[in-house]
């Protein structure tokens, strides 16, 4: 029996970008939607071209290769024609595959936003969904606050989503834009819907503001829906959107869903997506939810006493999906086995081969645990782990070794007069029998410490010139100025490998600089040093 097609539309850049202490850089923004194109979404929203400098850059080239790269804006103005409209004119300029249009469904808004008709905003929504279709684009139209301008008038309501069905949308997508809808009542007005817009062009887009998104999402499918907005973690304005990480493994994972739908998301590319929610939340410097649902680090912990024991027997006990489903793992929490386990798991992963009952496995998580209690965190730092343990296992050596190094940073009035700061670092390095003593000067005691470090390694000097800096993030842990500092910093290479290392101390220089360490010598171990 064939399954339908579900379509999955990501907004995290778009919708995700409104959430309170979110600011996508450029390369943030590139980064994001290559993770969505790897994971398989159908659809990836990147925001308003035009609006501000960051997007109409971003919208320059199309960023992605597989998914359907979507511009976001709103329907023609009152009063003119779309094609003398120019919020319109830079969605079509945009190197986009598809418009996303905006547009008022409840009579309330259309007089109190707009100051417009009830006839002019249908003519908006007609003439603007036309106008991208003669210009070969794709054209959904977003239905602001549908639902509760259904509960209003539910006839303009629907009137709107049939003139945008008339004109040519591929798909009109119903907003619960307040998120105060219940799932009952989704389900009841989509099937209402449905009865004049085939659920073959019907999408939900919902907000958390009742912890029901995702609930709502799932309601709409059953009523009829063919396309699900959200964003990655949930991110969005207020409590946020409805979050993909939870809806799509739902999807995948669970019978109702699986044996009817498919997605374009695979079960082998659903074995990232915890990674790739890890992912998001390091590059925007955001403690990550450990209990969220799926991909949380709680999501399949269980402590000790009677579950414990159920789960080491059959992990079915307590698990309503197996965790490696997800790219999650499981965890026993005060067992030592299960955190052999979780050893030994994540060993594999890395394609480090070893035996179970090697003790070395019981040493190197005797010192994870140890780092782990000063604040080390490895989620996110996969070549400092891979390098600790190496290390443990004896499979790799210190390539260098740091006698000493200082760092100065001066506030002094330049040759213009202007008063800037300014750092710079020495380093005092071994590298066998040599020792190199270089300086450097940087925008930071950071930039300062790293080209120093990288400015002479003596004989692996040539294997890590195209080392490249690609992010830094510094988190603070039990308060004061005297607070234990988490720094994690990425480094990619000319081959396109990018890695991450991370240090910890009350300083925030040397946590800096251990994770710089930790960079230099990940890149020698795989450049075969």
């Amino acid at each position: 029996m064939s399954r339908e097609r579900l379509y999955v539309f990501d907004t995290t850049l778009r919708d995700g970008a409104q959430t309170t202490g979110v600011d996508f850089s450029l390369a943030d923004k590139r980064r994001v939607a290559g993770l969505l194109d790897e994971l398989g979404v159908d659809y990836i929203e990147g925001g308003y071209p035009g609006a501000n400098p960051i997007d109409t850059e971003f919208f320059r080239h199309k960023p992605v290769k597989r998914a359907k790269f979507a511009a976001f804006g709103m329907t023609k103005r009152a009063g003119r024609s779309a094609s003398n409209d120019p919020g319109i004119a830079a969605l079509i300029e945009a190197d986009s595959d598809v418009i996303t249009y905006v547009a008022k469904t409840w009579d309330y808004h259309v007089h109190v936003a707009l100051g417009a008709t009830l006839e002019e905003n249908l003519d908006g929504i007609a003439d603007s969904i036309k106008y991208a279709r003669n210009h070969g684009k794709e054209a959904i139209l977003d239905c602001e606050h549908f639902f509760d301008g259904y509960k209003a008038n539910p006839e303009y309501a629907l009137q709107c989503a049939r003139t945008a069905h008339e004109s040519g949308a591929r798909w009109i997508v119903l907003c619960d834009t307040n998120g105060g809808t219940l799932p009952h009542e989704i389900e009841t007005i989509v099937r209402e819907v449905a009865k004049y817009v085939p659920g073959s062009h019907l999408g939900i887009h919902t907000h958390n503001d009742t912890e029901n998104a995702v609930a709502n999402t799932l309601a709409a499918v059953r009523a009829g829906v063919r396309h699900i907005q959200g964003t990655l973690n949930g991110l969005g304005e207020r409590c946020g959107n409805a979050n993909l990480c939870s809806l799509i493994p739902t999807l995948l994972l669970k019978d109702e869903y699986s044996s009817r739908f498919e997605i374009g998301v695979s079960l082998d590319q659903l074995k990232t997506i915890r990674k790739i929610s890890s992912m998001l939340d390091e590059l925007l410097n955001r403690r990550s939810n450990r209990h969220a649902p799926y991909v949380g680090d709680s999501a399949f912990a269980t402590k000790a006493g009677i579950h414990a024991s159920a789960v080491l027997k059959d992990p079915r006990t307590y698990e309503h999906v197996p965790p490696e489903t997800v790219g999650n793992v499981r965890k026993v929490l005060v067992s030592d086995q299960a955190g052999r386990s979780n050893i030994l798991s994540e060993l594999e992963r890395l394609g480090v081969v070893v035996a179970k009952d090697d003790p070395r496995v019981g040493r190197l998580l005797d010192e994870v645990k140890e780092r782990e209690a000063l604040g080390f965190a490895y989620e996110a730092a996969d070549a400092s782990f891979e390098l600790l343990a190496r290390h443990v296992l004896g499979e790799v050596r210190d390539y260098f070794e740091v006698e000493r190094f200082s760092v100065n940073v001066e506030r002094r009035h330049n040759a213009l007069g202007e008063l800037v700061s300014m750092s710079e670092a020495i380093v005092k390095v071994r590298v066998g029998s040599e020792l190199f003593i270089s300086a450097a000067e940087g925008n930071g005691p950071v930039n300062a410490l790293d080209l120093a470090l990288r400015k002479d390694l003596g004989r692996y000097q040539s294997m890590i010139e195209d080392l490249e800096l690609l992010d830094y993030r510094v988190r603070v842990f039990q308060g004061g100025t005297d607070a234990v500092t988490r720094v994690l910093i990425e480094f990619g290479d000319s081959s396109g490998a990018r890695w991450s290392t991370v240090g910890v101390s009350a300083n925030v220089v040397d946590a800096s600089f251990q994770a710089l360490v930790d960079a230099i010598n990940y890149k020698l171990f795989k450049a075969g040093a």
